[in-house]
């Protein structure tokens, strides 16, 4: 599914300043690869097509498809929306940390979030974007026209990550204004107590909400090998601390897996797709994370 120049790699696509251009790139070449993939069952009729459904009138079969691929497939007219979805971004300051070598895990997000917006406006989809940290910081509604995704991809490179992390309070404010039900995808490094994102989590669910997360976090944030005696800063309170990574390593691994385990369990408990994406991963892994979900609904 990669190509030479590897459009999903966040290196490669961080070379590339237009984060739109990065976005149609990314779901060009995606596209492709699923025309050679063994993915079977995947929507790639994106922008004219959509499966025939029992009810469909038989006037807007394409006959012309079906020669090709022995598959019912209707004609998709620009009115028809297939999904409302919204895309939550996380843009707290803990979102700005990147390790050597790799790209930070705002940057991946917004990398992330511009794809998907792509996406989904290609599949006729309603697309719209909320950005929040101890609040909502902007909130898009979701629309389906194809010039409202340069407005989601400006806004998002516009926007810098700053204050703490609020995501009970950020979160239900912005369940209280999406009034149509619909696809919630947060993207978060989820750097947060339990209880507030299993509040979060709830409030979408119990407003009928599907919802796909994708925790964020960078490879040394998993393994914690940062090599001899580091000064570590607090991005969101600016507290030092000096110590030996080595003598952390064993326990602080411990504890961040627990942590994981904890927030894979609040998503179990409340029906959500959890999905663990490091800064280092291509971004077609997520893709398909998402089509997947897609899928099902």
């Amino acid at each position: 599914m990669k190509n030479k120049e590897n459009v999903f790699d966040p290196k490669s696509a961080s070379s590339l300043k237009n984060l739109e251009l990065k976005a149609r790139l990314v779901v060009e070449g995606f596209i492709t690869g699923l025309h050679k993939s063994p993915y079977h069952g995947f929507s790639v009729e994106f922008a004219e097509h959509r499966q025939y459904r029992p009810g469909d009138e038989i006037r807007h079969i394409d006959w012309q498809v079906y020669g090709r691929s022995n598959k019912f497939y209707v004609k998709q007219f620009e009115e028809e929306t297939n999904l409302r979805a919204t895309i939550v971004i996380d843009s707290s300051k803990s979102m700005s940390y990147a390790s050597k070598g790799n790209v930070s895990k705002y940057n991946y997000s917004i990398f992330l979030a511009s794809t998907l917006a792509y996406l989904m406006n290609k599949q006729r989809d309603a697309v719209g974007l909320a950005i929040y940290n101890n609040e909502l910081v902007d909130y898009m509604p979701a629309r389906s026209k194809t010039s409202y995704i340069g407005e989601i991809i400006n806004k998002l490179e516009n926007n810098q990550p700053s204050n703490l992390t609020g995501t009970s309070l950020a979160l239900d404010n912005l369940a209280e204004r999406i009034k149509r039900r619909g696809l919630i995808i947060i993207i978060s490094d989820l750097l947060d107590d339990i209880e507030s994102i299993s509040k979060a989590l709830n409030h979408f669910r119990h407003r009928n909400h599907e919802v796909l997360l994708f925790q964020v976090l960078d490879p040394r944030e998993m393994d914690f090998d940062l090599g001899s005696a580091s000064n570590f800063i607090d991005l969101e309170t600016d507290e030092e601390l000096i110590t030996q990574p080595h003598h952390l390593q064993k326990s602080y691994v411990e504890t961040v897996n627990k942590f994981i385990d904890q927030i894979k369990n609040v998503c179990h408990q409340n029906k959500v797709d959890y999905n663990l994406i490091l800064t280092n991963e291509d971004f077609d892994k997520a893709l398909i994370r998402f089509l997947s979900k897609r899928n099902k609904m």
